[in-house]
């Protein structure tokens, strides 16, 4: 009988460990979000950018929630020549890569295009948070903006907000 209560004991054990040891291996499967993403630019789905935006631009979501706070996104920016975005700021980091075209940005609470600099294909420009900024396409532009939402809009002149246009 000792020998029988022995055995059981072991095997008890051993299913134990196992649980946990199966357990453990399900509590370090990847996170949703790093599910893997692959577009073209064909398969972009563009509509039109949010309100906080002026009209006329269209954007599309590559990855993440860019509303989300603590979440990763990558979106893309398509502007029509001439698009202007009035001075603001974000709660986070911006971090921009011009696809196509020439955007133009300048740093401060104030629009000034002599300030400003262009951008051609290829560049990179990081607004830091709450860093005042605003931007321009020279021509017609396309961006790729990325960060950790959430991705908000402050104007630094509220009568420049398009959510408050009348």
């Amino acid at each position: 009988m000792t020998k029988f209560r022995l055995c059981l004991l072991v095997l008890a054990l051993v299913t134990v460990v196992s649980m946990g040891l199966a357990q453990g291996q399900k509590k370090k499967s990847a996170p949703m979000h790093t599910i893997h993403v692959m577009v073209t630019p064909d398969e972009l789905k563009w509509g039109p950018a949010p309100p906080s935006l002026p009209p006329g631009a269209e954007l599309a979501v590559l990855s993440g929630d860019p509303s989300k706070a603590g979440a990763m996104f990558s979106i893309r920016a398509k502007f029509p020549a001439g698009y202007k975005v009035p001075p603001h700021w974000h709660p986070n980091d911006e971090n921009v890569v011009v696809i196509s075209g020439t955007m133009m940005f300048g740093a401060g609470s104030k629009f000034d295009e002599a300030a400003m600099h262009d951008y051609p294909a290829g560049s990179f420009a990081l607004m830091p948070r709450a860093m005042r900024h605003f931007a321009m396409a020279k021509e017609e532009s396309v961006v790729q903006i990325y960060g950790t939402g959430p991705f908000a809009i402050n104007y630094v002149n509220s009568a420049d907000d398009p959510r408050k246009a009348k």
